[in-house]
C-alpha cells in the first residue's frame, strides 16, 4: 500500500479543500441555525462532479476509486457535517441502486440528473421497530396487475423532505423476503410524515415516510428478482461505513483547528493557554488519534479499490472514526471551557454534529460485533 498520495489524490484534495474554505465554511453555522436545507451548496457539489465520483464514465460519472471519494467527502464535512450528509446520502445510498438496476429510462430521467444535483434521491430502511434489524422490516409489497402496492412506514428518512426520488426496501414475494423498489414524489399514497428534530446536523431535514396503498409499477422494481435486496445492500454497507469514517475525521480535523487555533488566541495568568502542558499533551492526543483513524479509513478505501477482502476493515474505520471525532470533539469543548458551551464558536456545533456519524451505517456495539466475528473466523 502506497502512502504517498497520488496526483489525481492530490487534485481532490486540494479542490474540495478550497471548496470548503470559500463557499461551506462562511456559511456553515448559518445555515445550520436556520434549518435550512443547503440547496445552493448542494448544486455547487454536483457541478463539483462529487455526486459522481464513485459512478463509470458512461453511466455519467468519472470513474474515480472509493479513496478519492473519501477524500473529498472528508473535506466537505470539515466545513459542514450536514452538506456532508446531504452529499453521501446522494452519492452512494441515493442513487446507486438506480444506477446498478434501474433502466434506461429511470438512468436517464433520474440518476442522471441526481450526478449535477439536479434530482436529490434518499433510501428508506429504517422503520419504527427496524434498524440494524434488517428481518424486522414490516414494510410489505403486495403483487397486483402490473406492479406492486406498497403499505408501511419509515423513518429517519435523510434528505425526506427534498427528495425527488426514495428507494425503498420492502418484504415482497411468499417468502416475504427484501425486494428493491423505486418511488417517485408524485406517487399516490406517498406521504411525507413528521419531521424529526434533531440534536445535530440541523441543516439536513430528516422525516418520517408512510406507503397507504402506494402503487409501483413492475419496471419500478428494482431487484432483479423478489428478495435480492439483502444481498444488494449488504454489498454496498462496507462503502457505507468507510465513507462514514472519512466524514468523521474531517470533522474531528475541524473540531482539532479550531481547538489549535483557540488555544493560541486564550490567555490565563499571563501566557497563552497553549503553553500549558496539559493543553499540549491534549491537543498531541487528538492529532495522533485523529491521523491512526484516517490511516485506517484509508486503508479500508484502499483495500476496496483493489478487490481485497474489507468488511472487517470498513467496520474498524467506521467504528474509530466516528468514536475518536466523538473524543476530539469533547477534548476541543473542554480546551474552550466555557466557550465550548457557547453557541458563538463552532466547538458546539462539532459536538452536536458527530453524533451523526456514529449511527449511520451501523452502531459501535452492531461494529464491535461484525469485527470480532470476523477475528474470530480469521
Amino acid at each position: 500500500m502506497d502512502f504517498n498520495p497520488s496526483p489525481e489524490q492530490q487534485q481532490v484534495r486540494e479542490t474540495f479543500a478550497r471548496f470548503c474554505d470559500e463557499r461551506i465554511a462562511p456559511q456553515a453555522a448559518a445555515l445550520d441555525e436556520a434549518h435550512v436545507f443547503p440547496r445552493a451548496l448542494f448544486g455547487e457539489l454536483g457541478a463539483l462532479g462529487l455526486f459522481g465520483m464513485r459512478y463509470p464514465e458512461d453511466a455519467g460519472g468519472s470513474g474515480m476509486r472509493l479513496a478519492e471519494f473519501c477524500i473529498a467527502l472528508e473535506e466537505v464535512a470539515r466545513g459542514s457535517m450536514s452538506l456532508a450528509g446531504c452529499a453521501a446520502m446522494q452519492s452512494l445510498m441515493g442513487t446507486k441502486f438506480l444506477q446498478l438496476l434501474g433502466n434506461a429510462d429511470i438512468q436517464a430521467r433520474l440518476f442522471r440528473p441526481a450526478l449535477r444535483g439536479e434530482k436529490i434521491g434518499a433510501i428508506c430502511m429504517t422503520e419504527p421497530n427496524a434498524g440494524s434489524d434488517l428481518g424486522g422490516i414490516a414494510t410489505l409489497a403486495r403483487r397486483v396487475d402490473g406492479g406492486y402496492v406498497l403499505n408501511g412506514q419509515k423513518t429517519w428518512v435523510t434528505s425526506a423532505p427534498v427528495a425527488d426520488f426514495f428507494t425503498v426496501f420492502a418484504k415482497a414475494g411468499e417468502e416475504r423476503k427484501l425486494t428493491i423498489f423505486l418511488v417517485e414524489r408524485d406517487c399516490a399514497g406517498l406521504k411525507l410524515g413528521r419531521a424529526i428534530e434533531k440534536m445535530g446536523v440541523w441543516a439536513l431535514p430528516t422525516a418520517e415516510l408512510a406507503f397507504d396503498d402506494c402503487f409501483v409499477p413492475d419496471d419500478h422494481r428494482l431487484s432483479r428478482e423478489e428478495g435480492d435486496g439483502e444481498a444488494h445492500l449488504r454489498r454496498t454497507l462496507a462503502e457505507i461505513r468507510i465513507i462514514t469514517g472519512a466524514m468523521a475525521v474531517g470533522l474531528g480535523r475541524a473540531a482539532l483547528a479550531a481547538a489549535v487555533r483557540y488555544a493560541g488566541e486564550r490567555s490565563q495568568f499571563g501566557k497563552p493557554i497553549n503553553r500549558y502542558q496539559a493543553i499540549q499533551l491534549r491537543l498531541a492526543e487528538m492529532a495522533t488519534e485523529l491521523e491512526a483513524a484516517a490511516g485506517l479509513v484509508e486503508r479500508a478505501a484502499w483495500l476496496c479499490d483493489n478487490g481485497r477482502p474489507h468488511h472487517k476493515e470498513a467496520a474498524m474505520a467506521k467504528l474509530l472514526g466516528s468514536e475518536t471525532a466523538l473524543r476530539v470533539a469533547e477534548h476541543a469543548a473542554r480546551i474552550f471551557a466555557s466557550y465550548g458551551y457557547a453557541m458563538e464558536y463552532p466547538v458546539q456545533r462539532y459536538l452536536r454534529d458527530v453524533r451523526f456519524t456514529l449511527i449511520g451505517g451501523g452502531t459501535s456495539e452492531i461494529l464491535k460485533l461484525i469485527i470480532a466475528k470476523e477475528v474470530a473466523a480469521s
